[in-house]
């Protein structure tokens, strides 16, 4: 039987980290991935690369520049006449991106004298690691020090509301389509409804999100959420919150959605296509043998410990499988941690500082404690929140909705959390995640210096604010 020091199940942004790190620390690695585009090709990089994260990003960029030629553009003097977008041009360009990416993994994996293998990749006793190809040919293959598990995840399907891949779709589905519909459906007003409600909604979509939880974007500060809230409506996406659906059904003027409102009601909606985005779920069937000695939870995480091993030693699981937030940069943090673990080296993630992001517009961003967060830990907090309307940067960018909060704890100044929500939010936070992973104060990033006229600028404010010492924003009277 083939042997090599160490196995990864999975190439997408947990998989393939950890294959290349383990590669680095002088490992022979395999790295195995059974990814398939729609048109049958075999392709590196997971969900991420060729269905989520980059050609969703494509899209929303895209659609933010029509959206900006149409509704920003006077305002800057400029006149642009009678437009259109060519929207097989924006997908061209979004294929073109996500080719990029994946075949740059390729290339990475190759420098780095990674064995890859197109096929399904299931964990035996052992370590030992059996792969169907895709001629179906099965060969096993054992690995001397660890195997690593990062098969991801997939949409969440709901069981009354079966995906067609043509009206009922799931999120990949969304991101192909070849025209705008008229009227749309998304059940699910989470992070991936948002951002693929916007990009059709830009587009000339009627965009109607229909969200079972009351409370919205319960994962967000409130303040932050209640301005998304406000903000999202105003760029004309309905919202409908506590409405619970019931049934899809076809008719003769589309799909007819059947929901339940917060009040008990019974209520319908006409659309043309329905994008279901409830969430995603890991991707762990079929990859563990009966005899693995792999714990399996009841909702399909493969357990695992605070170093994401497995309950059988030498076996490791990361990403979208296992405990905590489906996110591709903890996946890869975490699969960069367990192969430096696998070459004998310390490998630590610190789960009290991961990033969150909503890539819509204004964008949406976090790390640490919410305010309701430090209250139920107890912590008396003082707070500062800085308003971009506030940034001469911002301002001039025409992108002044939005504020920075800072958390800090009462007691030692400890910084607790950040949240943005404002342009370039996904950018801005990446500071406050620097400063939280060496346990900074509000005082440190008030002494700081920023540049000027920079959007950075809101956040040192925000710490400011929280002592009352603010420049460029009224200080409250403490």
């Amino acid at each position: 039987m083939e042997q090599v020091d160490v196995i990864v199940i999975g190439a997408g942004p947990a998989g393939y980290p950890a294959a290349l790190r383990a590669a680095q620390r002088g490992l022979a690695v395999l790295c195995v991935d059974d990814w398939k585009n729609r048109d049958g090709k075999e392709s590196l990089g997971g969900t991420c690369l060729n269905a989520g994260c980059i050609p969703s990003k494509a899209l929303l960029e895209s659609s933010e520049w029509w959206h900006k030629v149409n509704h920003q553009s006077a305002v800057h003097g400029i006149e642009v006449g009678k437009t259109a977008f060519d929207l097989s041009a924006m997908q061209k360009r979004k294929a073109k991106i996500v080719s990029a990416s994946t075949q740059g993994i390729q290339g990475l994996l190759k420098a780095a004298k990674v064995q890859t293998i197109h096929g399904r990749g299931r964990l035996l006793k052992d370590r030992v690691v059996e792969i169907t190809t895709a001629s179906n040919e099965i060969k096993t293959v054992q690995a001397h020090k660890a195997v690593v598990l990062a098969v991801g995840s997939t949409p969440v399907e709901l069981p009354h509301i079966p995906f067609d891949h043509h009206t009922i779709l799931d999120s990949w589905d969304a991101l192909d389509l070849t025209a705008v519909p008229e009227r749309l459906a998304v059940i699910g007003a989470g992070v991936i409804g948002l951002e693929l409600g916007s990009v059709w909604s830009r587009l000339g979509a009627k965009v109607t999100l229909v969200e079972a939880m009351e409370n919205f974007l319960p994962a967000a500060d409130r303040q932050v959420a209640t301005e998304a809230l406000k903000q999202f409506k105003k760029q004309g996406l309905d919202i409908r919150l506590g409405a619970k659906v019931q049934t899809v059904t076809k008719s003769a003027a589309g799909l007819d959605v059947a929901y339940t409102s917060v009040d008990g009601k019974t209520e319908s909606l006409q659309v043309d296509r329905v994008i279901v985005a409830v969430g995603r779920k890991p991707q762990t069937q079929g990859v563990l043998s009966a005899d693995s000695g792999v714990t399996v939870n009841a909702r399909g995480f493969i357990e695992v410990n605070d170093h994401c091993e497995t309950s059988v030693p030498g076996v490791y699981a990361v990403g979208d499988c296992v405990r905590g937030a489906m996110l591709a940069h903890k996946g890869k943090e975490e699969g960069v941690m367990v192969a430096d673990r696998i070459a004998g080296l310390h490998g630590h993630v610190n789960y009290q500082a991961i990033p969150s992001v909503i890539y819509t517009h204004p964008e949406i961003a976090w790390v640490g404690l919410s305010e309701a967060d430090a209250a139920a830990q107890g912590r008396a907090v003082k707070l500062g929140v800085f308003p971009f309307m506030a940034s001469g940067r911002a301002r001039a960018m025409e992108s002044a909705d939005g504020f920075v909060k800072v958390i800090a704890a009462k007691d030692n100044d400890e910084l607790l959390g950040v949240h943005i929500i404002g342009p370039m939010a996904g950018e801005l936070i990446a500071e406050a995640v620097l400063a939280m992973e060496y346990s900074a104060s509000a005082e440190d990033l008030q002494r700081t210096m920023h540049a000027h006229p920079t959007l950075s600028e809101a956040l040192h404010e925000a710490a400011l604010l929280v002592d009352g010492l603010a420049i460029d924003f009224p200080n409250k009277a403490r």
